[in-house]
C-alpha cells in the first residue's frame, strides 16, 4: 500500500483533514502533518530563523497526526527530512476553506505545501473549496473527488515539476456539472489599506477589502467554477516565460563599458 501524506494551511483542527483521511485510506496508508494554526496566504515559506516543534497525536481510527509550529511547506519538509518513517508516494494539501485560483497560487499556503512536495519529486494535489454566504462546502463530496483523482495520479504519475490544483464551486454536489481541465485565470484584487491608531496615537495598518473577483473566461479555473464545474489545473514549478526568453535573447545583453 502506498503512503499518502495529507497537509493543509487551515491548521490541524480543520474539518477537511478527517474527511480527506477517510477518503484516501482506501488507496494507502495515510498520515496527517498539519500546522498548529491557520497559515492562509503564507505563500511558499520555509522557516530558517527559529526552531520548529512537532507534537504527535492521532486523528481518527488511528491515523497518525503530526502537529508543527511551522508553515504548510515546513509540514512537508519536516515529514520528508526524517519525521515520517517512510516517504509518501503522494502529498495532498487541503481542502482549503476558500478557492485558490489565478494569481492566488502565489499567495496560497495550500499550494505551497504541494509545491514543496514537488520540489522533492513527489506528486502532489492541492484542493480548495469556493465558499459563499450560507454554504460551507460539501467536504465528503470534495474528498471523494480528490481521492478519485489521487488514484489516477498514483497509477499514472505526474511529470517532474508538475502538480495539480483542484477547485470546487460553491455548489451542492447535485448541482456540480462535472470536471474541467483548465489553465489559470486572472484574478482581480480589490485590496484597500485600513489605517488605525493605537492608544498612544501611533498608526497601524490592515490590508482589507472585498474578496477578489476574476475574469470567468472559458478554459480557465475561474471560468469553470463560474459555470458550475470543478477545475483541475496542472501547474509547473518552472516559471520560465519561453516567449520572453526568446525576446531577451535578441537584446544582445552585455556588461556596461564603464564597469
Amino acid at each position: 500500500m502506498p503512503h499518502i501524506l495529507i497537509t493543509n494551511d487551515d491548521g490541524y483542527q480543520a474539518p477537511a483533514l478527517p474527511a480527506l483521511a477517510r477518503a484516501l485510506r482506501s488507496l494507502g496508508d495515510v498520515a496527517v502533518f498539519a500546522p498548529d494554526h491557520n497559515w492562509s496566504a503564507a505563500g511558499h515559506t520555509k522557516t530558517m530563523h527559529k526552531p520548529l516543534r512537532v507534537t504527535e497525536d492521532t486523528l481518527m481510527d488511528g491515523v497518525p497526526l503530526y502537529i508543527t509550529t511551522g508553515t504548510p511547506s515546513d509540514c512537508v519538509g519536516l515529514a520528508l527530512l526524517g519525521i515520517l518513517p517512510e516517504w509518501p508516494r503522494l502529498v495532498v494539501s487541503g481542502i482549503n476553506q476558500g478557492p485558490n485560483m489565478g494569481h492566488d497560487v502565489t499567495y496560497s499556503g495550500t499550494l505551497a505545501a504541494a509545491m514543496e512536495a514537488t520540489v522533492y519529486g513527489i506528486p502532489a494535489i492541492a484542493a480548495s473549496q469556493d465558499l459563499r454566504e450560507g454554504y460551507a462546502g460539501d467536504l465528503e463530496f470534495a474528498a471523494a473527488v480528490v481521492a478519485a483523482l489521487a488514484r489516477r495520479v498514483l497509477a499514472e504519475g505526474l511529470p517532474p515539476n508538475c502538480f495539480l490544483n483542484v477547485n470546487f464551486p460553491a455548489l451542492p454536489r447535485e448541482q456540480v456539472r462535472g470536471i474541467q481541465v483548465t489553465r489559470l485565470g486572472r484574478r482581480v484584487y480589490r485590496d484597500v489599506l485600513i489605517r488605525r491608531e493605537d492608544p498612544k496615537g501611533r498608526p497601524y495598518y490592515w490590508i482589507g477589502g472585498e474578496p477578489p473577483a476574476g475574469d470567468p473566461l472559458p478554459g480557465t479555473d475561474i471560468g469553470a467554477l463560474a459555470a458550475g464545474y470543478i477545475s483541475v489545473t496542472p501547474l509547473n514549478l518552472d516559471m520560465t516565460d519561453e516567449a520572453q526568453l526568446r525576446v531577451l535573447a535578441g537584446w544582445d545583453l552585455r556588461l556596461p563599458d564603464n564597469l
